[in-house]
């Protein structure tokens, strides 16, 4: 996996390390806010570790509300990185415990996000790594190929796993994004409670501000 210079650490590092705070959350896509900073959104099946990733991120143990509750969150979230860069944490997909009406509601609330925004510049599509890919994946992976939107896959919890297994899972992961047109060709691997693989997503990120 490709490695930052130092320098491009350290940037990332500090703009991370700075000022961020909930700005909102949003329900309609007349509720979002107006465009400005560069936004970066992070999607995933319900329970993946968004929030985890997100407060992992940010130095923030409390900025993204974790739940163990898989489906709970309904909003599109955001947060402002120091007016730099706007994180955006979307409801998880592919959990239906909620009433088919809600679920079918903010699932439209945000592939018409991801059709349609445009300081979106990059979608982090976190997969759990005990897992791997799994079919609702391969829809929103599809979903952002026909809306050019650019999406790098970030593997979470990868502290679960032995090495090898992992160095399998991103060979794997790396042969499925191979042909799809919009899919970042870095993969990081991450994992909220060690600190594997942050720094440098810290520094994919930071280089689109």
């Amino acid at each position: 996996m490709e490695a930052h210079s130092e320098d491009a650490l350290e940037r990332a590092r500090k703009l991370f390390a700075g000022p961020c705070g909930f700005m909102l959350g949003v329900v309609t896509m007349d509720g979002l806010p107006e465009e400005g900073p560069t936004e970066i959104a992070f999607a995933g099946r319900s329970n993946v570790g968004k929030s985890s990733l997100l407060n992992a991120l940010t130095g923030r143990s409390g900025l993204a509300r974790a739940s163990s509750t898989p489906g709970r969150t309904r909003e599109i979230n955001y947060f402002d990185l120091g007016g730099a860069l706007r994180l955006v944490d979307l409801p998880g997909y592919g959990y239906a415990r909620a009433g088919r009406k809600d679920v079918e509601a903010w699932s439209k609330l945000t592939r018409d996000f991801l059709r349609g925004r445009a300081p979106l510049r990059r979608v982090c599509l976190l997969i759990d790594a005990r897992h791997g890919l799994k079919p609702a994946d391969l829809e929103v992976m599809t979903l952002l190929d026909h809306s050019a939107v650019g999406y790098q896959l970030v593997l979470t919890k990868a502290d679960k796993i032995r090495p090898t297994a992992l160095e399998a899972l991103v060979r794997k992961t790396s042969e499925a994004i191979a042909r799809r047109p919009a899919a970042h060709p870095i993969i990081r691997a991450t994992s909220a409670t060690t600190g594997e693989g942050l720094a440098d997503l810290r520094a994919d990120l930071a280089a689109l501000a």
